[in-house]
């Protein structure tokens, strides 16, 4: 199936490096997030997913066999490569890329081409996953990539899912924090208008929302933002550093069906949030890299 030119993409999923696996999904039990088992990609990095009932998910990315990385990067997968230059220039924990869902990658990628924001090679791969029932399933996936130079640290992708996965995780969407969507993912620059035309290609979607603070882009499932430093500040408390350019990620918010529920399980695990306009910050801790923000 051809996806349509000018069909708005929707968010897949997010990439979240994280230095171990096992602290990660101690950190997002805690979180009141039920975790999925640990997969493994053939090509060296693993993952503990957490998936939302609106069809979207949060993947904090692992480091399996640091070899099979570093050969993979050198033969051109440009996930594994990309992973390892984040976690190079910005540390072992982030927000490194936004997967926006598509059913035809190629076609993902010929735009991309034309519009000169390609960022590699297709990568296209199969991984097994153990099921909430025991069960095993394989999965099949091709990558297209898209990014800027000027953005070392962050870059987008399409992703297909060419054999999927069994379809009923009700087991997996339904968490104690009571998370069922996503809602924004907060990105930073200086300009932030001069990644427009990036985010615009990636999301298929024209449609901009301009403010003094930076920028909005819509899509089917959540909202791709934009923030200058003082969007940063002023929003979430985020002090940027003077001079640091390209896009960088910084939050995560989630829809929660009753933030006193979701308030009630973050104290009742002694995890440590602040209060701003009728949302719960979480700020950034071992095993979750940047800020999650919790809202109705």
């Amino acid at each position: 199936m051809t996806v349509k030119p000018g069909t708005p993409r929707q968010i897949d999923h997010l990439v979240l490096p994280v230095v171990d696996l096992g602290v990660a999904r101690e950190r997002l039990v805690r979180l009141g997030f039920t975790v999925a088992p640990d997969a493994r990609h053939p090509f060296g990095t693993e993952n503990c997913c957490v998936f939302l009932s609106d069809g979207s998910y949060l993947e904090p990315l692992g480091i399996a066999n640091r070899e099979e990385c570093e050969e993979a990067a050198r033969k051109g997968n440009v996930f594994v490569a990309r992973d390892q230059a984040f976690r190079f220039r910005r540390g072992q924990e982030g927000l490194s890329a936004i997967a926006m869902a598509t059913s035809d990658a190629w076609s993902d990628d010929a735009r991309y081409g034309e519009a000169g924001i390609s960022g590699g090679e297709v990568l296209e791969f199969s991984r097994d996953m153990q099921l909430p029932d025991g069960r095993q399933a394989t999965g099949s996936f091709r990558l297209a990539f898209a990014a800027d130079l000027r953005s070392p640290d962050f870059f987008l992708f399409a992703s297909e899912r060419v054999v999927a996965l069994p379809s009923d995780r009700t087991a997996l969407e339904t968490h104690p924090n009571g998370a069922k969507a996503l809602v924004e993912v907060v990105l930073s620059e200086t300009n932030p208008t001069d990644f427009q035309y990036l985010l615009q290609i990636a999301a298929d979607e024209r449609e901009v929302e301009a403010h003094s603070f930076g920028m909005s882009i819509d899509t089917p499932r959540g909202r791709v933002t934009v923030l200058n430093e003082d969007g940063m500040r002023g929003f979430y408390g985020i002090e940027e550093g003077k001079g640091d350019r390209g896009l960088k990620g910084r939050a995560v918010v989630l829809r929660v069906e009753d933030l006193a529920s979701c308030r009630d399980v973050l104290k009742a695990n002694n995890v440590m949030f602040m209060e701003r306009s009728d949302r719960v910050l979480v700020p950034p801790a071992p095993g979750q890299g940047v800020l999650f923000v919790f809202g109705e």
